[in-house]
């Protein structure tokens, strides 16, 4: 089942198998580098079904760190058009890319230099939450988000919508999971807001939504549009099932095609395991009985066999993968199940078969 094909409103992925968003902490004033080049160009040769691109900033105090990709202005949109010719001139994949503010994680080292560590001193920017709260104890205080700073926020999200829309970017993947902004506005344990963005879950939901429901009426219909979502926070007065159901149900109604569910990340430890293979299959279950758009997972999900029995039990319709194929990203052409099922390349196939 993994192996066939999958019609998404006007594309049909060849397989059943996405490459995942993979932060690679290596732009140029949120631009790609020449990294990204030959990072991206190997994985649109992988096989798989369709290639989705870095978790990418709608504006400077929205990156996580200063080596992300952004999508914000001109000279963004000039070097994304020059990337994307690229990979298209090498491949017929389709190509889509994850846009996000990362809130209170903002201002953070680029991990292979400190590790889940803030910056500080002149090259460290101010940080923004729905709530005056900290990711950690070793973090700044964000500074609390007012009404007209988040209809700003709101208006970012659309122009570098709009950007990708016009970059011709096959699929828009909203990211509102992973401890970022979005998430922490739907988390009591970020979001202790009082006024109209915060207290029950309808209050918490309202800025996610609204921003869901303003890229739905400028994204194309015939596109693909998805959002990464949390399943759990993984914490005793956080996220829990009954919140992710609900805002799939609503995420659904406003015209979204699938969703990706994971979980965890809203603090620097949360009780989940993610030792075990498929950890967030339990929740997406749930949740994809609940609603009749496609769901996809993540997270420890490289064995294909056992995706491949997750969607022959309509666990998940699809399987999203990612660092595994930085490992191997020909592991697909190596498995039985996609044998002459998938192109690969004129130039490697002496090399497979």
């Amino acid at each position: 089942m993994i192996e066939k094909k999958l019609k998404i409103n006007k594309y049909t992925l060849t397989n059943r198998v996405v490459v995942g968003p993979m932060c690679q902490y290596s732009g140029l004033n949120g631009n790609p580098s020449n990294w990204h080049y030959q990072h991206l160009g190997r994985l649109s040769l992988s096989g798989a079904g369709m290639l989705i691109l870095e978790s990418t900033a709608i504006s400077k105090e929205g990156m996580i760190t200063s080596k992300d990709l952004r999508l914000e202005s001109d000279n963004n949109k000039k070097e994304f058009k020059k990337i994307l010719k690229f990979i298209r001139s090498i491949s017929n994949i389709p190509i889509g890319i994850q846009l996000s503010h990362s809130g209170r994680k903002g201002s953070s080292e680029v991990p292979w230099i400190k590790s889940n560590m803030p910056l500080h001193g002149k090259h460290a920017w101010k940080t923004y939450s729905p709530s005056p709260i900290a990711k950690d104890n070793n973090w700044p205080k964000p500074i609390e988000l007012t009404v007209p700073r988040i209809n700003k926020i709101k208006e970012q999200f659309i122009r570098s919508a709009k950007i990708a829309k016009d970059l011709n970017f096959d699929c828009l993947e909203i990211h509102m999971a992973h401890g970022y902004l979005l998430h922490q506005f739907l988390s009591p344990i970020s979001n202790k807001r009082k006024d109209l963005y915060g207290g029950d879950l309808v209050g918490r939901s309202k800025f996610i939504l609204e921003v869901a429901s303003l890229i739905r009426k400028i994204w194309p219909a015939s596109r693909i549009l998805g959002a990464r979502i949390t399943g759990s926070d993984h914490l005793k007065d956080g996220i829990n099932i009954k919140d992710s159901i609900y805002l799939s149900k609503r995420l659904e109604k406003i015209g979204f095609n699938y969703i990706c569910v994971s979980s965890g990340g809203i603090q620097t430890k949360t009780n989940l395991n993610n030792k075990i293979k498929g950890y967030n299959i339990h929740l997406t279950k749930k949740i994809k009985k609940k609603v009749k758009m496609l769901v996809t997972s993540c997270g420890n999900l490289n064995d294909i066999n056992f995706a491949d029995n997750l969607i022959k039990s309509k666990k998940i319709d699809f399987v999203t993968i990612a660092r595994n194929f930085v490992k191997n990203n020909n592991y697909l052409f190596q498995n039985k199940k996609f044998k002459r099922k998938i192109k690969i390349p004129n130039q490697y196939l002496r090399c497979i078969y």
